[in-house]
């Protein structure tokens, strides 16, 4: 007698060749092609800094797509511990992965540019340290979440720590005012501000990130909703004894 057959796994998330998919992804490219024609054949060469100071048009746009993907954790990571649920599960993941690597891309271009300016990689900037432990923080958000095999204790926690750590936002933001630190404020105006001509590249990457974080957070909860229902079937395989079977 053959074994019962599994049920079919209930769509759980927007398909990958939706309308607003390809608009995200064209917008995206284009952008993308756009911000770097802006900055490397529009854009001035700074005069103190050189071509180092094209790192800006990276840097910023980097930072902002790490705030939305942190922001985004939390969010979820709130309505889990609210009203838990696979899809509110699934959010707070890609927001912290998706933040996560923008984070690391303002970790790495961060250190870059104060080379030149400070004459050193990293001289513990409050806004550069408050950004490490940032990161950090959310790294031990995904070293919790593990492969996608951790419990619900594990879950929950994770979930707690992503809502606790978003503050760390804000202390990134006004650490500078607060404790005067070395980064510059070119945006505020505390700085030399930028010249005109760097406008178009500046503001063109800003809104490049949004697109780019939005479509890559999309992609990043496909593949969460994707792997909790192949979780679900192989739970409901074991259950039925098929695995013993299948192994």
């Amino acid at each position: 007698m053959s074994a019962p057959a599994l049920p079919a796994p209930r769509s759980t998330a927007p398909g990958w060749t939706g309308p607003l998919w390809h608009v995200l992804a064209a917008l995206s490219t284009a952008g993308f092609l756009a911000t770097l024609g802006l900055t490397f054949a529009y854009a001035p060469v700074e005069a103190q800094m050189g071509i180092v100071q094209k790192i800006f048009y990276l840097h910023v746009p980097a930072a902002q797509a790490m705030y939305i993907g942190f922001t985004v954790a939390a969010v979820g990571g709130f309505m889990v511990l609210y009203r838990p649920s696979e899809r509110w599960e699934a959010l707070c993941v890609a927001g912290a992965e998706v933040g996560m690597l923008f984070c690391a891309i303002v970790l790495v271009t961060g250190p870059l540019w104060g080379r030149k300016a400070w004459g050193a990689y990293w001289v513990w900037d409050p806004r550069l340290t408050s950004t490490l432990l940032t990161g950090l923080l959310y790294l031990a958000f995904l070293s919790l979440r593990g492969s996608g095999t951790a419990g619900a204790v594990e879950k929950r926690f994770a979930a707690a720590l992503a809502l606790v750590s978003f503050p760390m936002l804000f202390l990134i933001k006004f650490s500078v005012a607060r404790w005067q630190g070395q980064h510059p404020q070119v945006v505020t105006g505390e700085g030399q501000g930028l010249a005109p001509a760097m406008y178009p590249a500046f503001v063109v990457g800003l809104v490049t990130s949004v697109l780019l974080v939005a479509w890559l957070l999309w992609a990043r909860y496909r593949v969460e909703r994707t792997r909790q229902a192949v979780a679900r079937l192989e739970m409901d395989a074991a259950e039925r004894g098929l695995l013993e079977e299948v192994y």
